[in-house]
């Protein structure tokens, strides 16, 4: 009795006896007795070489086999890009690998992954599909990127994606926003000189410029709050609460240049600072709108003495023009009596003769009174 074993011309046979392997068989018609301890593992060659729970090694000893293997042996610091045909196959980690050679020419891209950084002979169109051993940062249009390897920096980053190599170097990507960025300063409490306490709000912009200084500023946002705070106590604690309101607008200027001795050691540069609002105590408050209603009737009273005076004034004048001019007087009298006659329905007058000699008669009297 025989076994036969049929080898297609698309595959290759190991032959095994009694568990050990002895050599490749080529494509053919084989046939062993069924008492024989004879076995043969058959091997696609458009795949990999693998025999299952057995290591590679074993098989390299037979040089008709290694001749038709291409090996990769890939060591624990690298990945290795496998190409089949010229057409990306595999990413391979770690390990021993052997590929059939006789059906397809295999290539190679070896990396190492010590250094994480992507070498430009790696085609971006693979990337898609290296996706699970790679690490992906975007630096935004508005930003700028400090890449660290190990905590170690080791370069800034412009604007777009930046790929990297997942292995025994840690890869970090820091983001610095470099839009101009505004810190408000909101109820900040300060003591004038004459130890009036109030509350401040102020705002001010500022942008990065130096974004490895700023980065380097631990709690970068809140030492920048505090330096505009001390700045701003500085000032108002020189100054009494009335000085204080009257130089108000000078403040933001103030502040703003004081801000920018310092913008070399925080790498920013600030843009422009202002005040929003002085929130008095209840109490001075109330003591302030006292004061301005008590200005604000004094210049009141004046303003009404000042318009008196001005009309007793142009009221002599009248007079002494009328006293030395008769025709004035008289046009001045006819003026009255014409305001008179609007403000009344009747005139009943007395003594006979029609109405217009009793007028006539009434003016002559007055004006040989006057003369």
């Amino acid at each position: 009795m025989f076994k036969k074993v049929i080898i297609k011309n698309d595959e290759r046979g190991l032959l095994f006896k009694k568990g050990s392997y002895i050599k490749l068989l080529q494509p053919g018609v084989y046939r062993h007795t069924s008492f024989s301890d004879d076995t043969v593992i058959l091997q696609n060659i458009a795949k990999r070489f693998a025999v299952p729970n057995m290591e590679l090694k074993l098989f390299l000893h037979d040089e008709q086999l290694a001749e038709q293997l291409t090996i990769a042996d890939v060591q624990d610091y690298e990945y290795v890009l496998h190409f089949e045909d010229g057409k990306f196959a595999a990413l391979l980690t770690p390990g021993l690998y052997g590929f059939w050679n006789v059906m397809k020419k295999h290539s190679f891209i070896r990396i190492d992954i010590r250094n994480p950084e992507l070498t430009s002979e790696i085609d971006r169109s693979l990337l898609s599909r290296l996706q699970s051993f790679m690490q992906v940062f975007e630096v935004a249009s508005y930003e700028t990127g400090l890449l660290f390897f190990n905590n170690v920096l080791q370069r800034e980053l412009r604007p777009g994606k930046y790929y990297f190599w997942k292995g025994p170097t840690s890869v970090q990507v820091k983001t610095v926003d470099l839009r101009q960025l505004q810190l408000d300063m909101t109820g900040q409490e300060i003591m004038t000189e004459d130890k009036v306490t109030l509350r401040l709000n102020f705002v001010c912009q500022y942008k990065v410029v130096d974004p490895l200084k700023a980065f380097q500023i631990k709690s970068f946002e809140e030492q920048v709050y505090i330096l505009l705070q001390l700045i701003l106590r500085e000032y108002v604690g020189t100054l009494k609460l009335d000085d204080l309101l009257r130089m108000k607008q000078e403040i933001a200027n103030f502040v703003l240049t004081r801000l920018n001795e310092q913008k070399e050691h925080y790498g920013v540069q600030f843009v422009s600072a202002g005040l929003k609002d002085i929130i008095l105590p209840g109490d001075i408050k109330d003591i302030l709108n006292t004061v301005l209603l008590a200005e604000k009737k004094a210049q009141a009273n004046l303003i009404t003495r000042r318009e008196e005076t001005a009309s007793t004034r142009s009221l002599l004048n009248t007079a002494k023009l009328m006293d030395e001019n008769g025709t004035l007087y008289r046009l001045k009298e006819l003026e009255f009596l014409e305001k008179i006659c609007e403000k009344i329905g009747t005139i009943s007058l007395t003594g006979g003769g029609n109405l217009l000699e009793q007028l006539n008669s009434l003016l002559s009297v007055k004006g040989m009174d006057k003369s």
